[in-house]
């Protein structure tokens, strides 16, 4: 008879991969335990998608009022315990640290942090737990490790910064990715005076650099918003009047004086979990797996943002559903990642989904580009949104590589490009779809045709 394990999978983590990977198997009639050290569900839906999404959602809303001249002399107030409260409600109503839906599904859930003892039993809260597999799904956290001061000066995450009950004067933002552009846009549009510092050339350096433009422009123009790029912010410093961000550019020392600090400065995994007990490896990047999530210890596998790739809610759940998946029916299918769309919740939008330029530039492909301007459509006219663009780009057959939108809704936009690369449709296949002409999403139907070959 084989060894005996309390549980036959143990998921550390509750956050989008964790829990469909728990919720699939336990749906499958395993032996099932989740461990989660914060709160179940996982910041994704308690602190971070959810709430980022009520708060961002108000502050466009907000700020897109006075855009309408019937309103600009208007006085329209706000609160924002008031928006705090709603995050929070809103939370609760999509399911936010429910414990019961875990043990509603016949999932055992401990709560506290894991700590592996050996490559079958970890340590929650002094107690011992084994099991025959264990899936590692414990996220990442804010990664601060190269300013000075960050353990003296008191400064916001963007998680809690859209929590805050006051709104500050001045507020430095440190760091120009998604996180960055998104909390700083959202401090301008509820009239604070913002300094966003980025230490590369453009903001949001993941993307093409006319997006990074584009909304450095839109910043400066529509918003007063200061945008201060190559500029990597080395400390903070506080006294009894204000706070300093502390920057180098051009090899010359600098600082800003402000109300409140907000880091955005990336993220790194969370991998404080005894895994050299496991005999796991990893680096500081992430934990080490093969194609199909499997850690150098055979029995222990890894997902979502704890195995270094980039951080995505969507990505997590695809590896939570695909790993189980191959569990449960003991095979061997690869995460399929065509089409998976990377959103900033900025306004305008910004969506990329499939490769972009430099993804292509890196892989040394060739290929054809389409870009129109957002303001050649209806809809920029009728709809006031005049700062935004879409960039198809294609093989030589007309085959899709991916697609770069900004713009009002450039999420669901998305969508009909990842629709197209998942399988493998063609710009003549889109521009005869037929599209909404007054729709922002008529960017896509005259950048399919710009692309069609000459007759």
């Amino acid at each position: 008879m084989g060894k005996k394990y309390d549980f036959r999978y143990i998921v550390i983590g509750s956050g989008p991969a964790g829990s469909t990977t728990a919720l699939r198997l336990a749906e499958a009639k395993k032996s099932v335990a989740i461990i989660e050290g914060h709160f179940f569900g996982g910041s994704e839906l308690n602190t971070r998608d959810v709430p980022y999404s009520v708060a961002l959602d108000f502050s466009h809303h907000y700020n897109n009022l006075f855009t309408y001249p019937e309103l600009q002399n208007q006085d329209i107030s706000f609160n924002l315990p008031t928006i705090s409260a709603r995050e929070l409600n809103t939370v609760i109503k999509v399911g936010g640290n429910d414990k019961k839906r875990f043990e509603n599904a016949g999932i055992v859930c401990l709560a506290g942090y894991a700590n592996f003892l050996d490559p079958h039993t970890v340590a929650v809260n002094q107690k011992k737990f084994t099991a025959e597999h264990f899936i590692i799904a414990t996220g990442s956290h804010l990664k601060i490790s190269e300013i000075s001061g960050t353990e003296i000066v008191q400064y916001l995450t963007p998680d809690t910064a859209i929590k805050s009950h006051h709104l500050p004067k001045v507020v430095a933002v440190v760091g120009g990715g998604a996180s960055g552009c998104e909390i700083a846009e959202y401090f301008a549009e509820l009239g604070s005076k913002v300094v966003l510092l980025e230490m590369t050339d453009h903001l949001l350096p993941r993307e093409d650099q006319e997006v990074g433009d584009l909304m450095s422009e839109y910043f400066n123009r529509q918003l007063d918003l200061t945008v201060l790029l190559n500029s990597k912010v080395v400390a903070l410093e506080e006294d009894s009047l204000s706070k300093r961000v502390i920057f180098r550019y051009d090899n010359t020392e600098k600082m800003v004086r402000v109300d409140t600090i907000v880091l955005a400065t990336g993220s790194e995994p969370n991998l404080d979990l005894g895994l050299e007990n496991a005999g796991v490896k990893f680096k500081n990047t992430g934990i080490t797996v093969n194609n199909l999530f499997q850690a150098s210890t055979k029995h222990i596998y890894a997902i979502g943002d704890c195995i270094g790739n980039e951080s995505s809610t969507d990505r997590a759940y695809l590896e939570g559903f695909n790993l189980s998946s191959n569990l449960i029916n003991k095979s061997k299918t690869l995460t399929n990642y065509n089409g998976l769309i990377r959103l900033v919740n900025t306004y305008p939008e910004i969506a990329t989904v499939g490769f972009n330029e430099n993804d292509l530039a890196r892989r040394d492909r060739k290929h054809k580009k389409a870009f129109i301007p957002l303001d050649e459509t209806i809809a920029s006219q009728t709809l006031g949104c005049e700062y935004g663009f879409i960039k198809l780009l294609t093989d030589k057959t007309g085959h899709i590589f991916g697609a770069t939108i900004v713009s009002p809704h450039a999420g669901l936009i998305a969508e009909e490009i990842s629709l197209a690369i998942r399988h493998n449709l063609t710009t003549m296949e889109l521009a005869s779809t037929p599209h909404l002409i007054g729709s922002y999403n008529y960017l896509v139907k005259l950048a399919a045709k710009k692309l069609l070959p000459r007759r």
